[in-house]
């Protein structure tokens, strides 16, 4: 059994961040990075040709599992809140197949506790309804140990103090705000994607090796879109770029206009789109006014696939920003089986990683409550034995020894403060057929 003392309070928490992130201007065959003072334009962008990155783990098979000497009486129950409606309903179906394999591989291993676990899965909406809060009471009336959800940091603002004040897990595999890292949350708030310190210092670092001296910025005004805007803004200003545009917009609108011809009068270079759905709209607005695609850099809000909204080559060479590493296809043909509709797996590992880990917690914890398991997450997630899958780490659990999962959103390693220690960022280039290709993968320690 693995025991750790008691989470230390969560208030005081990161105060540096560390990322192991370079300059990309050598890989580029564009101009060198620029400085502050450079007013020469550049002829054009140009960014490294698609290669292979780094690969996740393949899920190993389950062999044979050593059994629970200890039992429940309380199976461990999950609920999810994740997105079937609102802006970010394209990345529901990735993240439910996701904790639904990992239900159904742990239950093949057995269960948890000797128990199988039970998953209940309700909407998240957006901040434009209060569906999430419907959901939460929902499924804290059933009884769940944990929520994996929401994709949304500013629908998880919204029931973060519900969840973790009725002793309750939240682990989201999606929300990047910076804000959770010192939220007061009791030791109860996880999250299996790194926090926008990171995506936006590889976005903006790589824009300006791209060679863009000038950057313009759509910006979805809430938690998840200014805190973004703020890390790239300030990372893509540090590599000697500026930002000579800034325009935001509400969740809800339907009307972008006004705010691209804002941005696009400013002549920059780039041109950033920090949003979710509402890049379908934005997009084509800034092509149609004569902005190339390569000019173009999206985030993972929006970096999706656009092969069924828009005409060939409509987004080629863009650029976009995902956390975590590429799914593997052994992955993505498990998640296939359970989801067969899938077109786009982003998030799926996190959320996957993120049911894993809350059963392996339990395990670890031998309980099934919310504040027990917590104790345990950052336990299982760091200095032992490396492991892979439910069913490899728990039999070395029920051994007695300490274990390391690592998943496949990549080495997971909690600090304190819930969030990933380490994380990847994925760089992807948009094809002729507006899918998406990676072009490198970028790793930083928080």
């Amino acid at each position: 059994m693995i025991s750790l003392p008691p989470a230390a309070p969560r208030v005081a928490k990161l105060t540096a961040l560390s990322v192991g992130v370079a300059l990309l201007a050598t890989a580029c065959g564009g101009t060198s990075t620029p400085t502050a003072t450079t007013t020469t334009k550049p002829a054009g962008l140009s960014c490294p040709a698609p290669s292979e990155g780094l690969k996740a783990p393949v899920i190993p098979a389950s062999g044979t599992v050593r059994p629970s000497s200890t039992t429940t009486d309380t199976p461990l129950k999950l609920g999810t809140l994740l997105p079937t409606t609102g802006a970010l309903s394209y990345l529901g179906p990735p993240e439910i197949a996701g904790v639904s394999l990992a239900a159904k591989q742990i239950n093949d291993a057995g269960g948890v506790l000797g128990k199988p676990i039970q998953v209940i899965n309700r909407d998240s909406g957006d901040t434009t309804t209060d569906v999430a809060t419907q959901s939460v009471n929902n499924l804290l009336g059933s009884g769940v140990s944990a929520i994996i959800g929401a994709a949304s940091s500013g629908v998880s603002k919204t029931v973060i103090n519900q969840i973790t004040g009725a002793g309750v897990v939240q682990f989201s595999p999606a929300n990047t705000s910076v804000d959770f890292t010192e939220w007061d949350d009791k030791g109860l708030y996880w999250r299996t994607a790194p926090s926008d310190v990171l995506q936006g210092s590889v976005l903006g670092n790589y824009a300006a090796s791209c060679g863009a001296q000038t950057m313009g910025m759509l910006v979805l005004n809430d938690s998840y879109g200014t805190g973004l805007g703020n890390k790239l803004k300030e990372s893509f200003e540090k590599a000697g770029g500026k930002v000579v545009a800034e325009e935001l917009f509400n969740e809800g609108d339907s009307q972008f206009s006004t705010q691209v011809d804002k941005v696009i009068a400013a002549k920059p270079d780039a041109i950033a789109v920090i949003s979710f759905v509402q890049g379908k709209s934005i997009i084509p607005l800034l092509t149609g006014k004569g902005i190339k695609a390569e000019q173009i850099f999206l985030v993972d809000g929006n970096t999706v696939d656009y092969s069924k909204d828009f005409d060939p080559g409509t987004l080629t060479k863009a650029h976009g920003t995902i956390p975590g590493t590429t799914a593997g296809e052994d992955f993505k043909k498990e998640l296939l089986k359970v989801d067969p509709a899938l077109k786009d797996f982003i998030y799926a590992g996190e959320s996957w990683d993120a049911a894993n880990l809350i059963a392996l917690a339990a395990e670890a914890a031998k309980s099934t409550k919310g504040v027990d398991i917590a104790k345990q997450l950052q336990a299982v997630s760091k200095d032992g034995e490396k492991c892979f899958s439910f069913a490899s780490c728990v039999t070395l659990l029920r051994e007695g020894k300490d274990i390391d999962y690592d998943g496949q959103s990549g080495p997971v390693s909690f600090a304190d403060s819930g969030d990933p220690s380490e994380a990847t960022i994925g760089v992807y280039e948009y094809k002729e057929d507006n899918t998406i290709a990676l072009v490198k993968e970028e790793f930083g320690k928080l």
